[in-house]
């Protein structure tokens, strides 16, 4: 049993926790709007079936009340998928069909037709809850919400230990039934996520590769495009990259590129990219930088490369940096812009860094 929530604490990370959350709200979404559905289904057949075996002092219309919102809450949860309002709808639909039951179960002087689906309610919801609050905010819902109807009038005590042994049985059944699904939805998010990643990450680097980070440069530039605000390009080379490696091997080649890497990793702050973009080149997206600033940037990252120790000496880049402030290049024309200046940062003398005109 241990093993079964061991999954809850190895999302700790807030970014991931939240990540999850939506997985989960993306596959679990149609089966809660099916069940929902079922749900509603079910309550009107057992309506129309209690009025055929008894008469009951309350109103039909009184005890279909909670149909219509039933239904809506159902026909709603078809296209949501923000886990938050999920969950709200999940539980009111619960918190309905305890209701119904109430409704359904007053005029039985044995109180004897609240316990089958007073039993059937938490296990049949059992595996659609998205977080570990919600289920129990769920089975606390299913365990007291007949409880007015079994205290009220003549108390039959005897019913009520029998209804709350049962109940009991059945929230343990439930516990590990969500168990089991949750690690399941776990293990199958964590390796969805693994295989994404190794699709758009280097395998030596574990930086973006370059069709990934166009992407979401693309993606970035137009938002900034948007708000007007400015983005600069990076485009990082390791200078004498081919004679490392024809003279020391490509293990040493390796080394070096995993080590500018890290150094890359170091220099960013929150919002930048950063891609492999071909064997020894770099690129990194700056959003919010000035020409100025990307620039200055770019100093300071040539001289943190020179910390990194070849065999043949400290490691150099040439740096083009470009700036798309107040024109609307796209990503392509501004890592070409970046790849033009790196190209005139070689050609002068390499280890040194160039800023492509503000031209914008």
């Amino acid at each position: 049993m241990h093993a079964l929530f061991k999954h809850l604490r190895q999302v700790r990370d807030g970014g991931q926790r939240r990540e999850y959350s939506r997985y989960l709200a993306q596959r679990m979404g149609p089966m809660i709007h099916a069940l929902m559905l079922v749900g509603a289904l079910a309550y009107l057949v057992a309506v129309i079936a209690g009025t055929l075996v008894r008469h009951s002092p309350l109103p039909l219309w009184l005890r279909l009340a909670p149909l219509p919102l039933l239904l809506l809450i159902a026909a709603s949860t078809r296209r949501v998928r923000q886990p938050g309002l999920l969950s709200t709808l999940t539980l009111l639909c619960v918190a309905l069909l305890e209701i119904g039951i109430n409704l359904n179960g007053a005029d039985d002087l044995h109180r004897q037709s609240v316990v089958l689906p007073g039993l059937l309610l938490p296990v049949a919801s059992s595996v659609i809850w998205l977080g570990r609050w919600d289920f129990i905010a769920a089975m606390l819902l299913c365990a007291l919400g007949p409880l007015p109807m079994l205290l009220s009038g003549n108390i039959d005590s005897a019913l009520v230990f029998q209804y709350l042994v049962y109940m009991a049985i059945a929230i343990v059944l439930s516990t590990v039934l969500r168990a089991f699904m949750a690690r399941t939805l776990f293990e199958q998010f964590r390796l969805e996520r693994q295989l994404r990643e190794q699709a758009n990450t280097d395998g030596l680097t574990g930086l973006l590769v370059r069709n990934r980070f166009l992407e979401l440069a693309r993606s970035a530039l137009a938002e900034l495009h948007r708000q007007r605000q400015p983005a600069c390009m990076l485009f990082v080379d390791a200078d004498r990259f081919k004679q490392l490696n024809d003279q020391y091997g490509h293990a040493a080649g390796d080394a070096a590129l995993v080590a500018l890497a890290a150094t890359l990793r170091r220099q960013t702050r929150a919002g930048d990219l950063i891609g492999r973009i071909g064997g020894e080149e770099f690129a990194m997206l700056l959003p919010g930088n000035s020409l100025e600033q990307g620039c200055r940037r770019a100093e300071q990252l040539r001289l943190s490369m020179h910390e990194i120790r070849r065999p043949d000496g400290p490691l150099t880049t040439s740096i083009g940096v470009a700036c798309s402030q107040r024109c609307r290049d796209d990503i392509q024309t501004l890592l070409a812009r970046a790849d033009q200046a790196m190209r005139q940062a070689k050609n002068t003398g390499r280890d040194r860094v160039v800023c492509s005109p503000d031209d914008c």
